[in-house]
């Protein structure tokens, strides 16, 4: 099995617009560096049955075509924030590929906002034919495991701010976007992974949505996944800056990025 990591940046991914004459808002990132330029995070589950997508944002589109992936069999959302559910109406193109409505999860809350935000991708599909996405929602809750595509989800509930998000294990992996608290019922369903793919959205100061350093190595000593690898990074988080600073077995994703997992 394997995850691929098709963005890793934040909300307004890295460059952000701006900058010198419209180029671009790197930060402290190296333009010439291309492991810096970092499109909304998003990632692929892939297995031998099938795959499912995590989050469908507004980078969806570029996103695909880059990965070559035109395929997969659901989307499980981790919440509704637009940087993680915009790019939905490109899924019309998926659904041409394999002709048939795609099932959506996603807790309760995540379902009425996309269903308020693209009430007609959620319109019965009249065959044949897909000019509009067609989705069939389908509820989540936090605890539960979810058995879809033969890929065995476990969830968990994350803190993020004022809202929730979904945390994701398969296997030996885990996915824990857009988090900056964890409770305990986390950390449980975290033990025992050997790769952690989580928020780190800067290198220090608190935020009051996102994990930032510190925090994620003081989860790490907690958890003890044998590989860290930071996601869903801001403009501070130079590629050339991790790579000499961060300690050994946490490392930066990048677009594109291909994690192996059992």
């Amino acid at each position: 099995m394997e995850l691929i990591v098709l963005g890793c940046g934040g909300s307004a991914g890295v460059p952000m617009i701006g900058g010198p004459d419209g180029a671009g808002d790197w930060g402290v990132c190296d333009p010439a560096e291309p492991r810096n330029r970092r499109t909304r995070a998003s990632v692929l589950l892939r297995g031998g049955d099938g795959a499912v997508l995590l989050d469908t944002g507004p980078d969806l589109r570029d996103q695909l075509l880059a990965q070559r992936i035109d395929r997969f069999d659901a989307i499980l959302y981790t919440h509704a924030h637009a940087d993680h559910i915009a790019g939905l109406d490109e899924v019309r193109a998926i659904n041409r590929v394999i002709d048939r409505p795609l099932p959506v999860y996603g807790t309760p809350p995540v379902l009425t906002d996309l269903e308020n935000r693209f009430n007609y991708a959620f319109r019965p599909w009249s065959p044949p034919g897909f000019y509009r996405p067609v989705v069939v929602p389908h509820v989540v809750h936090a605890g539960q495991t979810l058995e879809v595509a033969g890929l065995h989800l476990r969830l968990f509930e994350q803190i993020h701010g004022r809202t929730l998000s979904l945390g994701v294990r398969c296997g030996t992996i885990a996915y824990s976007t857009d988090v900056v608290e964890l409770p305990d019922e986390a950390f449980a369903a975290l033990a025992g992974i050997e790769t952690w793919v989580v928020d780190c959205f800067q290198r220090s100061a608190a935020h009051s949505a996102h994990a930032w350093l510190d925090r994620v190595l003081e989860w790490r000593a907690r958890i003890a996944p044998r590989r860290v690898i930071l996601t869903h990074m801001g403009p501070d988080m130079d590629w050339a800056w991790m790579r000499a600073n961060l300690p050994d077995g946490v490392e930066a994703a990048f677009d594109g990025m291909r994690v192996a997992f059992h």
